[in-house]
This record gives C-alpha cells, structure tokens and sequence, in this order.
C-alpha cells in the first residue's frame, strides 16, 4: 500500500488526463500490486433483486477502467465489485482537451470527457480474455454521440457485453453527450427501457445455460432531478418488467455549490467528488423511501470514508461506487473504508450490511 500512496502523489503531480493514463499503464504491468480479499472485513452482502452476491459493498464506479484493461488489477485493492466502461458500440475519441480538472482544494474533479473509449469489439475482447477477477465486474453501456438510433446502440451494447460481464449498467445520465440525459424524460425512458429489455431477452436466450437465471441490469440517473422527473422515473422503472433490477444512484452533476474555492470550478462538464455527497445522498434517500425495496440501489457520489460508505447504506442503498477520491487517497483508500464501515456497523449492533440499509427510515 506504501508503494500505492507514492504513486499517487507522484500522478497528482501530472496533468489530470496524463496521470489517469499513466495509472492505467502501470496498473497493467501488475506491478506492486497487493493481493487484499475483498470478504476480509466480514461486510459481505447480497443485493436481494440481482441476486448478486458481493464479497463487501464498496466497488469501483464507471469511467476509471472506460476500457476494460484493469478490472482484474482494480480488484487487488480489494473492491467487492468493479465496472468497466462506459463503452459504446463504435470507437469514439470523445471532447476536446483539456476535458478533465482537478478542483483540489474541494476534493473534487470536473469532467467533459464524453465516452472516450475503444469500442465494443475491443472491450469485450478483454472480459473475455483477461485473467478472472476475485470480484464481480459490470459492463457500463452507452451510446454514440452521432449515432441516429442512441436506444439501438444500447440494445447493441447489452447484448455485446451480456455473456462477459457479471451485471450491465444503461447509463444515461452523463452530462457530456448532448441530448442523452433526455432518455430519463418519461417517454424516452419508457422506449428505452421496452427495448434495452427485449435485447437482455435475446442477449439470455442465446447464452442460457440450464438452470442459469438472467444476469442483472442496472439503470444510471443523473442527480440532478426535481421530485417531478424522479416521479416519472420511479413510474417507468416499476411498469419495465422483471429484468431491471436496480438503479444506481447519481453520476455526476451539472451543479456549482457556492462552496467550491478551486479556479477550475467553472469549466463545463461533471462535478463529482465531496460536494456532490450531500445532493446525491438525498436523491438517493428519495428514491430509497418512494420504492420500498423494490429494486436495488447502488449509491454513488462523493464518497471517500467509510463513514460516507455508511451514510449511504442508511439512506437505502445495497451497495456504493466511488472513483474521485482516488484521485485524492489512491486505491489504499478502498480499505479503510471497509474497515470503518465494519466498524460502524458494529458499533450501532449491526450483524451484517442488509440490517443497515435503509436503517434511516426505521
């Protein structure tokens, strides 16, 4: 983990996009890399809808392995579970440079990245060949920029990834493609989600294995939604079938808190980190009250402790993503969080992480 630390205060010394390119570079040579159980902590928890059993709640979010090259390497540091992507159908080299910021003094990042990425046929090479993972690993899809069927490219993207990865994540909720948050307005999202079913149906037919269920499915929103558009979304998700098993709650926001000190707080694109906690907790905490365990929830958004882990679980979700702070804390951070989050479960005469979730509303 020393040696971890070290490399992170050396990137942070690079240009954001050069830094994550040289992580990724170096994650792949498997150099230094620690070997942590991921059930270590005794936090092992099953999401109820997925059926997807996780050896703890902590996992890696989108956007840090965009092309599947690491996820076995991620899963060293001990996640419970990692996702790959977001990946779209053809190869697109995404915005303009600079398109990535550090807002250190908010511990925070800025991204108009824009689903650069390598592609599908690239991406799914690698989960199918690369060395298993210790932890499960989920396939986030996206769409095209210029593609003039953006639920198509969806349908391509879940039935690609469907017979390599563990879940798929249908994210529609980055601010970074023009037009593609309007799939979570009602009707767009209705479509979509009639759809992107029918392709899990088709992806499950031709890959079933006797005895073998479908994999589980999971939908991204934004955190900036008013109590109207998450209504409607609530709505839509219940009338979608059996195949959607949960949402994970939020990606990154459009907003500026007046808090923010750094001189990049003004670049367009996604804000995540530490100020995005507070709102995207209770976007999650809303969605968590109105649907009642009725799909599962994967909280992600500003976490960087395990006290941050632990809030979220109480607010209702199964399960948490992070990817900022380890811009900030390296991956030795997955860890600590862990260890704390056991703690704190203990302490308040939790037995295992199902008895917490939710535990606010109680």
């Amino acid at each position: 983990m020393a040696l971890a630390k070290i490399g992170t205060r050396v990137f942070r010394t690079m240009p954001p996009e050069a830094a994550h390119n040289a992580t990724i570079r170096v994650l792949k040579t498997g150099i230094g890399l620690p070997r942590i159980d991921p059930k270590r902590w005794n936090t092992s928890v099953t999401l109820p809808n997925a059926g997807l059993r996780l050896a703890n709640p902590v996992g890696l979010a989108a956007g840090f392995d965009k092309n599947a090259e690491v996820f076995t390497a991620m899963s060293r540091f001990g996640f419970g579970f990692v996702e790959c992507g977001t990946v779209t159908p053809r190869p697109q080299a995404g915005n303009a440079k600079p398109r990535l910021f550090r807002l250190s003094e908010d511990r925070a990042v800025i991204n108009r990245m824009g689903f650069n990425n390598e592609g599908l046929e690239a991406f799914t090479a690698r989960l199918r060949n690369s060395a298993r993972s210790a932890s499960p690993v989920g396939a986030n899809v996206g769409a095209n920029k210029d593609s003039e069927d953006r639920v198509g490219d969806y349908e391509t993207g879940i039935e690609a990834v469907y017979p390599h990865a563990q879940y798929i994540t249908i994210n529609i909720s980055s601010p970074n493609t023009p037009g593609l948050r309007g799939l979570q307005d009602k009707g767009a999202l209705e479509e979509l989600l009639t759809r992107c079913g029918e392709a899990m149906d088709r992806a499950h037919e031709a890959t079933a294995t006797e005895g073998k269920g479908r994999k589980p499915a999971f939908l991204k929103v934004a955190p900036d939604l008013d109590d109207r558009a998450i209504h409607d979304i609530i709505a839509v998700v219940r009338g979608s079938g059996s195949w959607l098993s949960g949402l994970i709650i939020s990606n990154t926001t459009l907003e500026r808190p007046d808090t923010l000190q750094s001189e990049h707080k003004s670049e367009t694109g996604g804000l995540s980190g530490a100020p995005l906690f507070d709102l995207s907790t209770e976007v999650l905490r809303v969605f968590s009250r109105e649907l009642k365990g009725e799909f599962d929830l994967i909280g992600a958004g500003g976490i960087a402790s395990g006290a941050d882990a632990y809030a979220k679980i109480r607010a209702g979700a199964h399960a948490v993503q992070l990817y900022s702070a380890l811009v900030y804390h390296g991956p030795g951070l997955v860890a600590e969080i862990n260890r704390d989050l056991a703690e704190r479960l203990y302490a308040d005469g939790f037995t295992s992480v199902e008895q917490a979730v939710g535990a606010d509303f109680r």
